[in-house]
Parts: structure tokens; C-alpha cells; sequence
């Protein structure tokens, strides 16, 4: 009898989650969690402020202790009360332990030593002040109040699910077995359901508001034009109300004729620039119908050059792209836009994609279809611009690189995201023996990218009419983030690093993801040429994609230094 109380109490303690714990916190998880932490320290592709590390080893280490739990429960639930024949489980528990938790201490204390060397290597490929390991060291105050916040949150929440389902049992008469799986079922589906139809219904909601004033606001400095060739002016059936801020803003925007004419040191024209803000009309197709009308008020179809583009969450065209293609043909040019959104790029990208989508289909096809109905010769060449979000948007018009080269006469994207469909079986299918990072895709006869100005100015080989270019950087984390990264090394980390990311990022399964989901947040915040900031490079990716015949490449040095002086003096 006493044996049989002994082996009971036996696989009692084996099966305690109490027994393996340090501080009340699992084992398993808390190593895990230690394991996610020293790993969130390495270096991804935009250098990181000590307290923003803190914010993202936080969020990541709570994330590797949840993992810890799971992986422990089973062991303990299922595999430890069947090892009662074991004499020395006891020893060996404790030797894994203590192996397990070195491992885990030396990993940790590895990559507090190295993160500010870590983060100094990306600041020096970006040319940005490095920092010190003493401020580094702090990002770990940070990381344990959020792990600590976090984790009595989930063990509020299991408290919760712990007593409905002893209510179901008692009050419901539902098996205690099968209540302890219910209850988590019940509560996740309606956690799901309140999340997706308060919350993010109502923040959604609670955004459009916010950003609503937003939009109705207007830029210091930017006034309504006077020039009849631009949306808002006052021969414009566009209000300069309806145009919103961005629109405004991209009416207002660049140089005038004069200007040009100065600048180029021959006659110019006046440029053309139309919108349609998401006040203008109730529908996108509303939209498309004002912005032909005002292509054919402006005689756009007339100019050289007739540029379609998409926009950002907020309805933002880059005015460096804008003002670029104007300075590269003296004015001689159109480029038409239209609103879906007046909210901030990541939250459209979440809520707004598929307007995007619709939006750069529903314009691209319209003044496609218009534009066909021209005789050949006197048509202006259609090009297809698009940055970050508003690459996927103008990529929506297409089903392939053979239908967008068909249609148009050549497109710029840049920074394109990761979930781009064109872009992603364009990479998918590049030449073998080709880097994701800057792929060829059959011999550049078609489509070609570049990271910097040296790719663009060293082009050999046959590069075809109409011409596709995409820029992406290597520490652009727009281009590289997305759920593959989750679970399997992605080739850009398996190849040889870019010119602007440090060889010594490793891919991590999890950790990785949300490191380089952090980066997007502050994708803009490294110097020009970096992360995602192209405008350095946008002047020569126009260049190579429209530039007149007889352009050099000191043509393209002296637009991208006025493109310079003019943003600098604004």
C-alpha cells in the first residue's frame, strides 16, 4: 500500500507543472522565452533605439514562452506519468535542466554583449551615429515590463476560461472533460468575433474619423493653383476641397513652365497634373469618369508622356517621382491619380487592400481603354508609376508581365511589398543562379531592378521596349517581410547580403517575422538610400524607363540635383 502511495505522489510531482518552475514562471517557457529574447537581440535591417529593442524582445519573448508551455504540456501531461519505472528521472530532469539553462544563460548574455555592435554594423552600412553597449543594455527593463504585462494579461484570461468552464460543468451539466475543451473553443470564437466586429470595426471606424480631419486639412505653404492644366484650380471640374490633403498637396506641387524652361535652358510646357480625392465622387468609378474628363479638359493626351499612378493609403504620390518625369521632359507630360483612402499605408494595407487593388484596376483600364481609342501616332506613351502600397495598386491592372508590357510603354515601382503577386512571381521565376535580392529575370531583356545608382548606371546587355523597372533596397523591410518568414529561411537570407544589410542577420523561425514586421514601423527612418527611402535613386529609375532619346546619364545627375535643391529648399 505504501509503495503504491509513494509511486502516486511520485507522478504526482512528475506531473506538476509547480515543479519545474523558477519564480512561478515555467521552466520550459521561461527558457524558451530567454531563447526568443537573445535572439531578437540580433540585427535585422533597420538599426534599432534601445527602448524600441526593448518594446520588440518584450513582445518576442512572451511569444517563446507561450511556445515553452505548449511544448512542455504534453511531455508532463502524457509522457512524464508513464516514467515512474525510472529511477534516475529524477537526475536526468535536473541535468537537462541545468544543461538546458546555461545553454539558454549563454546565448542571452552572448547577445547583450554583441547587440550594440550588432546594431552599430547597420548604422554604419546607412552611415548613421552608432551607439553605445551601455544604452543597449537597458532594453531589458523595457522587455521585462512587457513580458510581465503581457503574461498576467494571458493568465487573466486563463482564469477566466478556468471558471466558465466550471461553469458549464456545473450549471450545464456538460462532462468536466469535455467543458475544459469547450470553454477555450466558446471564448476564442467569440474573442474572434468581438475583435473582428467591435474592434477592428470600430477602430477601423474610429481611424476613418481621425484620419477624416486629417485628410480635410492642407499642407503649410500649398495654395490652390491658378494654372487650368491642374486638378482644384478653378477651370478644374475637381474642387480643391474635394482633392484632400495629398491631393492638394500633388496639385500644387513641383515646377511650373518658367521654371522648367530655366532649369532645361529650353521652352517649356506646362505641366499637367490631375486628381480625384475621395470627396470628389461617391464611387471609384465616379472617380475614373472625372479623371478622363479632366485628361480631356487639359488635352493630356497630347503630352509626350502620360503617367498613371498609384497612391498610397493616404492618397501620397512621392513628390520626387512626380517632379522627376516633368524635369526629364520640360513639362511635357501628364500624370493622372486617384484617391481610395485617406488612411496611413500600414493600417490600409490591413483593412484598405483590396479597395487599392480595385482602385489602380478600375483607373489603369479606364485611361487605357480611352487611350486606345487614339490613333497609334498620336498617342502620348502611357507609364505606370507606383511606391510601397500604390505598386500594388497600379500591379492590380495586370495579369502578367506580358499583359502590363503589352498595354503600357513602361512602369517604375518602387519598394514594392512583399505580397505584390506580379512582383512575386516575377522574383519567384528569376534567372537561376540570380539573388532574390536583385534578381535577373530573363536576361533583363524585359524587367529589370536595381538597389542603387551604380545598377542603373552600369546597365549592359539588351534591355527592351516598353521597359519595367522595380527599385528595392536590401534593408527595405516593405519589400521582405511576410509569412513565409515565419517558418522557413527565405533565399534573400540564404544568398549574399545586399549592399545595405549586415551579413551578420540570421534568420530565426518566429523571431525573424516580427523583427522585421518592427523594421516596417520604422522603415523611413534611415537616411535617404536606405530602408524604405528611395528618392535619391527615383530620378535615374525614370531615366532608364522614359528618358527622351540622346539622355546621358549627366542628364540624369543634373535632374536628380534639382530634384535635390528643390526638395531641400521646401
Amino acid at each position: 500500500m505504501s509503495t503504491q502511495t509513494g509511486n502516486i505522489a511520485s507522478e504526482s510531482r512528475d506531473s506538476n507543472p509547480r515543479h519545474l518552475s523558477v519564480f512561478g514562471l515555467d521552466f520550459v517557457g521561461l527558457v524558451g522565452a530567454l531563447f526568443f529574447f537573445a535572439w531578437s537581440l540580433s540585427p535585422s535591417l533597420i538599426p534599432r533605439e534601445w527602448f524600441y529593442q526593448g518594446l520588440v524582445s518584450g513582445v518576442t519573448s512572451i511569444i517563446g514562452y507561450g511556445i515553452g508551455v505548449l511544448v512542455a504540456f504534453p511531455a508532463r501531461r502524457w509522457i512524464a506519468p508513464r516514467l515512474t519505472w525510472w529511477r534516475r528521472r529524477h537526475t536526468a530532469r535536473i541535468i537537462a535542466q541545468v544543461v538546458v539553462a546555461i545553454a539558454a544563460t549563454a546565448t542571452l548574455i552572448g547577445s547583450l554583449l554583441f547587440a550594440a555592435d550588432w546594431q552599430n554594423q547597420i548604422r554604419a552600412l546607412m552611415g548613421i551615429e552608432t551607439t553605445t553597449g551601455f544604452a543597449y543594455l537597458r532594453t531589458g527593463l523595457v522587455s521585462v515590463a512587457i513580458f510581465a504585462a503581457v503574461l498576467y494579461i494571458a493568465r487573466g484570461l486563463r482564469w477566466i476560461g478556468r471558471r466558465f468552464a466550471e461553469f458549464l460543468a456545473r450549471r450545464l451539466r456538460v462532462p468536466v472533460a469535455g467543458a475544459h475543451v469547450l470553454a477555450p473553443v466558446i471564448l476564442t470564437v467569440a474573442a474572434i468575433v468581438f475583435v473582428d466586429e467591435v474592434l477592428l470595426a470600430s477602430s477601423s471606424t474610429a481611424a476613418r474619423i481621425v484620419f477624416a480631419g486629417d485628410n480635410n486639412s492642407t499642407d503649410p505653404g500649398v495654395e490652390q493653383p491658378l494654372e487650368p492644366e491642374r486638378s482644384g484650380s478653378a477651370a478644374s471640374p475637381s474642387s480643391w476641397e474635394s482633392l484632400g490633403r495629398q491631393g492638394r498637396t500633388f496639385a500644387d506641387g513641383g515646377l511650373r513652365a518658367d521654371e522648367l524652361a530655366e532649369l532645361n535652358g529650353a521652352p517649356a510646357l506646362e505641366p499637367i497634373r490631375v486628381y480625384a480625392g475621395l470627396e470628389a465622387d461617391g464611387t471609384t468609378e465616379e472617380q475614373v469618369r472625372l479623371i478622363l474628363d479632366e485628361l480631356d479638359r487639359t488635352k493630356a493626351w497630347e503630352r509626350e508622356i502620360l503617367v498613371v499612378s498609384g497612391t498610397t493609403g493616404t492618397g501620397w504620390i512621392n513628390p520626387v517621382a512626380a517632379d522627376s518625369i516633368e524635369m526629364i521632359h520640360n513639362g511635357n507630360s501628364a500624370i493622372a491619380a486617384i484617391q481610395y483612402s485617406f488612411l496611413p499605408s500600414w493600417i490600409s494595407f490591413l483593412v484598405d487592400g483590396a479597395a487599392a487593388k480595385a482602385a489602380g484596376d478600375a483607373l489603369i483600364t479606364g485611361v487605357h481603354e480611352r487611350w486606345l481609342q487614339l490613333p497609334e501616332e498620336q498617342r502620348p506613351k502611357l507609364l505606370v508609376y507606383g511606391e510601397s502600397l500604390g505598386s500594388q495598386s497600379a500591379e492590380a491592372a495586370f495579369d502578367d508581365l506580358a499583359d502590363m508590357r503589352h498595354d503600357i510603354d513602361g512602369a517604375l515601382f518602387v519598394g514594392p511589398p512583399n505580397s505584390n503577386r506580379l512582383w512575386g512571381s516575377i522574383v519567384a521565376h528569376r534567372d537561376a543562379g540570380s539573388p532574390e535580392v536583385l534578381p535577373v529575370y530573363e536576361d533583363g531583356v524585359a524587367v529589370r531592378f536595381a538597389s542603387d545608382i551604380r545598377n542603373l548606371e552600369s546597365i549592359e546587355g539588351r534591355w527592351e521596349d516598353p521597359r519595367v523597372l522595380y527599385l528595392q533596397h536590401a534593408s527595405d523591410p516593405v519589400v521582405w517581410w511576410g509569412p513565409g518568414l515565419l517558418f522557413e529561411r527565405p533565399a534573400w537570407l540564404a544568398e549574399a547580403p545586399g549592399a545595405d544589410r549586415t551579413p551578420s542577420m540570421r534568420w530565426y523561425p518566429i523571431v525573424t517575422f516580427a523583427q522585421v514586421a518592427a523594421d516596417i514601423m520604422v522603415g523611413t527612418s534611415p537616411p535617404v538610400g536606405h530602408g524604405h527611402n528611395y528618392e535619391d535613386l527615383i530620378p535615374y529609375g525614370w531615366a532608364a524607363v522614359s528618358a527622351p532619346e540622346g539622355w546621358t546619364f549627366a542628364d540624369s545627375q543634373r535632374i536628380a540635383e534639382a530634384v535635390d535643391r528643390l526638395h531641400d529648399s521646401e
